[in-house]
Formats: C-alpha cells, sequence, structure tokens
C-alpha cells in the first residue's frame, strides 16, 4: 500500500511540474514557476478529499508521510542552490534582497510557531 502514496506523490510532482512550465510559458518566462509549491498544494487537496471519502488506507496515509517528509527537503535544497546561481548572476542587490528576506523569515518563525499551540478552538 505504500507505493500507492509513492504513486500519488509522484502524480502530483508530474502535474505541478507541468503546471508550473505552464504558467511560465504563458507569462514568456523559460522555466518552471512554482512547479513544486503547485505539486504540494495538489496532494494537500487530493489527501484531504481521499481522507473524507475514506479512499486513503493507512499504508497510503504512511506511504505519502514518507515520501512527504524525504521529497521537501530535498527539492527545497536543490532549488535554493538554483536560486543562489540566479542571483549571483543577477547581481549584488539580488543577493541581498535574499540575505535580507531570510532574516525576515527568520524572524517571524517563533510568532508563526506559536499561532497553531492554542489549547482552545478557534470560534468563527
Amino acid at each position: 500500500m505504500k507505493i500507492y502514496g509513492v504513486a500519488l506523490l509522484a502524480g502530483c510532482f508530474l502535474i505541478g511540474k507541468f503546471t508550473g512550465y505552464a504558467l511560465g510559458m504563458f507569462i514568456n518566462i523559460e522555466g518552471d514557476i512554482g512547479g513544486v509549491g503547485f505539486a504540494m498544494i495538489y496532494l494537500i487537496t487530493i489527501n484531504s478529499f481521499m481522507k473524507k471519502k475514506g479512499l486513503l488506507k493507512k499504508e497510503t496515509r504512511r506511504g505519502i508521510l514518507f515520501w512527504g517528509t524525504m521529497y521537501i527537503p530535498i527539492v527545497i535544497a536543490m532549488s535554493a542552490t538554483q536560486n543562489v546561481k540566479a542571483a549571483w548572476a543577477g547581481g549584488w542587490i539580488a543577493l541581498l534582497v535574499g540575505i535580507v528576506v531570510v532574516l525576515l523569515i527568520f524572524l517571524f518563525v517563533p510568532i508563526i510557531s506559536k499561532i497553531g499551540n492554542k489549547k482552545e478552538p478557534i470560534k468563527l
């Protein structure tokens, strides 16, 4: 059953990459625009849908969880390398902006991490 989780993850990845390249072609940029992000959105959406319908077995969920945890750090590391190379070619301002953004994100991590730690449910 774990293979179904891997197949679902791979399918979402391929569809996400296709979406990213299609978006890039639509706005006249040669390359993938957010394909990994689209893949993760597809995976989350399909996973939620299948859980609600009762179509997702325990072993399949384990396969998705395992490969999802392996997939995200690897892809982020690969895209981070590409972004650094592109920023270096773009000049000092691109590197400066990248450094400032990373520092701002580090400052917001403690704030964002406190959002999900509330004991009482959110009332709408």
